[in-house]
């Protein structure tokens, strides 16, 4: 096992680590791809994921689903959770919250493809979903759906 990862950093992974202040602090950790080459495709699913209402302060809550087909390197998904766990205190609106957790796994990670489903819990009466992909589904690649049923409520 390595003790840094693919940038020189040392890994969360084996050590203490105290949940980051903000997603800005947060530090994920990026390991080589095992299976390099290979096409196929890596799910984390966060079915309790926090983040505050950037407008009233109170909590919203989110079931989060990530997929991704790994390029060069993986996620070690100790330091996924520290960094979704920094939400707790971060106020932002579903869209940016949702977008941005993609968009800085694609950029740093650059994996081959990556989607994140956000299924909001309804705030104000109203559910939110946010979907963001990094770009086309490769050719092959089996991906099954989130299995994320969508808000009925009493319905």
């Amino acid at each position: 096992m390595t003790d840094t990862d693919v940038t020189g950093a040392p890994l969360h992974l084996g050590r203490q680590s105290a949940l980051p202040a903000s997603p800005d602090e947060a530090q994920l950790d990026y390991v080589p791809n095992p299976r390099k080459g290979s096409l196929y495709c890596v799910r984390f699913a966060a079915p309790e994921f926090t983040s505050l209402c950037p407008v009233t302060g109170q909590p919203d809550f989110a079931h989060l689903v990530i997929d991704y087909a790994p390029g060069e390197t993986i996620v070690e998904s100790k330091s996924l959770k520290l960094f979704l766990g920094s939400f707790r205190n971060h106020a932002g609106f579903h869209e940016d919250v949702t977008v941005g957790i993609g968009q800085r796994l694609a950029d740093e990670m650059k994996p081959k493809w990556l989607r994140i489903g956000g299924y909001w819990y309804p705030r104000g009466g109203i559910p939110i979903d946010v979907f963001w992909q990094s770009g086309p589904l490769p050719e092959g690649l089996w991906v099954p759906h989130q299995g994320v049923a969508g808000y009925r409520g009493r319905g």
